[in-house]
């Protein structure tokens, strides 16, 4: 592979990431926001939102095959150190299979399935020490289902 091809997948890996990232976070703060109730929406901001969208209701559930849960713990977590993945496996089987990162650029290790147990299954893992701070997709396969979400790692400083 060449230098110039390396650098464009990392470009692009660094991209989808912020990407996926952003838009986790805003829609986290944008239902966050809607949720307090505390300040009314300014006027600007109401005539801003087409009628047609505000007068949607909410998605009852993500798209079949998607339904699977995935929480990590810790999360962030530093790398070499140990995470618990738990959740819901959404309508699927089992969990059968969990994956970190991506093909050339692994973040987990050692991955146990402690308790395949669709309704709250349990697995362990250990955060590879080949990363540094940022973040990376965590996804679960479910035999039907699958989830994703994203591991923060951190390198803790030298007084932590």
């Amino acid at each position: 592979m060449s230098v110039k091809s390396s650098v464009l997948r990392h470009a692009r890996l660094a991209a989808g990431t912020a990407l996926a990232a952003a838009a986790i976070a805003g829609g986290t703060i944008g239902v966050a926001a809607a949720a307090t109730g505390d300040h009314p929406a300014s006027p600007v901001a109401a005539a801003a939102v087409p009628a047609a969208v505000a007068a949607q209701p909410p998605a009852e559930q993500p798209p079949e095959g998607a339904r699977a849960t995935v929480k990590i713990d810790p999360n962030p977590a530093a790398p070499g150190g140990d995470i618990t993945l738990t959740g819901n496996c959404g309508g699927g089987k089992g969990l059968k299979k969990v994956i970190g990162g991506f093909p050339d650029h692994q973040i987990l290790k050692d991955v146990k399935i402690v308790d395949a147990n669709p309704e709250a299954f349990k697995a362990t893992a250990k955060v590879t020490t080949k990363v540094g701070n940022g973040v990376g997709p965590v996804m679960v396969d479910c035999d039907g289902e699958a989830g994703v979400t994203l591991l923060v790692t951190h390198t803790p400083s030298a007084g932590e």
